[in-house]
């Protein structure tokens, strides 16, 4: 959640700067259309490289959960093959 509200920030920020720059401009407008461009490319960037971050960040717990859980499940099973011999050796005294 709190990503999305990021990259809608960001976003929503580099189109006010980007109306900002063209209504005071006092460049030409080549020279300001060329630095709303490279500002804009900027934000895309730094939104890219958060979103990996944030991608990177869950499938790495995802994965800490899994091993977990498999860890949790393998010695569940240990213990109940434990329990099956330990009933099979009373069954057979």
């Amino acid at each position: 959640m709190k990503a999305g509200k990021l990259l809608t920030g960001l976003v929503s920020g580099a189109a006010i700067g980007a109306a900002l720059g063209l209504l005071f401009a006092p460049k030409k407008g080549a020279d300001t259309r060329r630095k709303i461009s490279e500002t804009s490319d900027n934000y895309l960037k730094d939104a890219k490289g958060k979103m990996n971050e944030f991608a990177d960040s869950i499938n790495d717990k995802a994965e800490a959960l899994k091993s977990k859980g498999k860890e949790n499940f393998s010695k569940a099973e240990e213990k109940i093959n434990q329990a099956k011999a330990e009933i099979q050796d009373m069954k057979s005294r």
